[in-house]
């Protein structure tokens, strides 16, 4: 009897070693994609069936694990609209409207297919708890389980190189277990001040065939900005900042 809780013990003890484990791995993934506040330019490029594209480009701003704003800078025709997530709540501002509205993470403003969550993506350690799934050779894979129902994508499966811990490929899933996206990360890219990251991520959807949009960063900085920069009243003035 002694020798059979001994056994269990043993094995609760691993099971709680290796979570502890893939949530250390996916707080490095987070790290290693960037800095906790920054300031970055992106281009996102949606092309259709047809062969058509669309590009826009983005100032974005971030602070802390639930604060980032983004500022529409090309196409001439947006510029000035302006977007801010603070957790799970999201708003989207336009000029000539001067009012903030609410819009929801699965929602695309820009279409495409790329929506409003990947487009203002949180850490992904705040939004996931992560357990470790069966690896590759040179891949870790981990298993992630949204941490409450508000979380845009019930469940994702994660590819993350044994080597450098850099994330290569996302599975996002519903709760239903039906594929809902796929996101490859590329191209790794120097961006100073020791960020090494992939420069483009590149998503498709079964729900979506023939469409494909790709995430191209430009610059990176690691900056501080006051909490004030993150109010639906400062979102007329995020240009300022540039």
């Amino acid at each position: 009897m002694k020798t059979k809780m001994m056994f269990i013990l043993i094995f609760l003890f691993s099971i709680n070693l290796q979570a502890q484990d893939a949530s250390a791995l996916l707080k490095t993934v987070d790290e290693n994609l960037m800095p906790e506040s920054y300031e970055a330019y992106r281009k996102i490029i949606n092309e259709e069936p047809n062969g058509s594209k669309k590009e826009y480009t983005f100032y974005t701003v971030k602070k802390g694990k639930d604060k980032i704003a983004m500022l529409y800078v090309t196409p001439a025709s947006e510029k000035g609209r302006a977007t801010l997530r603070l957790g799970e709540n999201m708003w989207l501002y336009v000029p000539n409207i001067n009012k903030p509205v609410r819009i929801t993470s699965l929602q695309s403003i820009i279409g495409g297919v790329f929506n409003n969550a990947d487009l203002m993506q949180l850490e992904y350690a705040a939004e996931y708890n992560a357990s470790y799934a069966e690896g590759t050779e040179k891949e870790y894979i981990l298993d992630l389980k949204a941490k409450n129902k508000t979380v845009t994508y019930d469940k994702l499966k994660m590819w993350i190189t044994k080597d450098k811990k850099n994330l290569r490929k996302v599975e996002a899933y519903s709760a239903s277990n039906m594929l809902i996206k796929t996101l490859e990360f590329k191209e790794d890219k120097n961006y100073g001040n020791g960020l090494i990251r992939p420069s483009v991520i590149e998503t498709t959807s079964p729900l979506y065939k023939g469409y494909r949009s790709l995430m191209v960063y430009q610059k990176i900085k690691k900056r501080q900005f006051p909490d004030e920069v993150f109010t639906q009243s400062y979102m007329g003035r995020l240009g300022d900042l540039r």
